[in-house]
């Protein structure tokens, strides 16, 4: 049997759509939102494909795969990210997982994501490309897929995604309705965690003579306990322990805003 043209452009598109819509399925998964996201159908983008969104994040595809994925967010989210108890957040950290699952889906990798102005964000992405919207019941996102890194790789067979669970600490303080919901969105956003067992203060002339052997004298006793820093921010204290091999900290104190602050 003869494939004729119009039959394998039709064809193409059609594998372009569906790896489309598995990478978006893969981003929605973890994706912070308030309600679960589908998968729209893939759609050209335009100059006005990020109106109605507030923010963007943006990550290249690494090795032979050229171009960039891109993730739309609504208002909701940006401002949970500002508002966070633990400080503002990252964007580009929060859809970082959301771009690592679209590429998987792929068979790609991407580079670590950076947060870009959203009228900026169609220019950074790059012409052509194409958008798949992610709706819910509650807000709603994107994923925008530059058609070169598109056209690399959707013949390559898609590894589905793992879906990571994630469960959230109970928080020490009931929390507003408005704030409930913030946190709600935020509860699947991967952080650096932070164990400080104290801090010293040295002049450059000190610093430079640092050497093998040197031992430093930190600002705290021993047998103090530990500071757990967030985002910079301290949010508990603890006794450092050991597991198997490795260093981990027992958490013995919840810090509260006002001496955390």
């Amino acid at each position: 049997m003869t494939t004729t043209p119009t039959s394998a452009l039709s064809q193409a598109a059609a594998d372009s759509n569906a790896a489309l819509t598995t990478a978006a399925a893969a981003a929605a998964r973890v994706l912070p939102a308030v309600s679960p996201l589908t998968p729209g159908a893939p759609q050209p983008g335009t100059i006005g494909s990020a109106a109605g969104f507030a923010g963007a994040a943006i990550a290249s595809f690494e090795g032979i795969v050229p171009g960039a994925i891109a993730v739309l967010v609504g208002a909701d989210l940006v401002q949970a990210l500002e508002s966070s108890p633990l400080g503002a957040l990252d964007l580009a950290a929060a859809a970082q997982p959301a771009l690592d699952a679209a590429a998987a889906a792929f068979g790609a990798k991407v580079a670590a994501a950076r947060t870009v102005p959203i009228e900026l964000a169609i220019n950074d992405l790059g012409y052509p490309f194409t958008m798949v919207p992610l709706v819910g019941d509650s807000g709603s996102a994107a994923l925008l897929v530059n058609d070169a890194s598109l056209a690399t790789t959707v013949h390559t067979a898609p590894a589905p995604a793992p879906e990571p669970t994630f469960t959230a600490a109970p928080l020490h303080q009931p929390p507003s309705p408005v704030a409930a919901r913030g946190m709600e969105m935020l509860h699947g956003v991967i952080m650096d965690v932070t164990v400080e067992l104290g801090r010293a203060r040295m002049s450059v002339r000190e610093l430079l003579a640092l050497s093998p052997g040197t031992v430093l004298e930190l600002d705290r006793a021993a047998g103090s306990p530990a500071d757990l820093l967030v985002n910079g921010r301290l949010i508990a204290r603890g006794e450092v322990v050991v597991i198997d091999e490795d260093f981990g900290l027992r958490v013995t104190e919840i810090v509260d805003d006002a001496a955390a602050s």
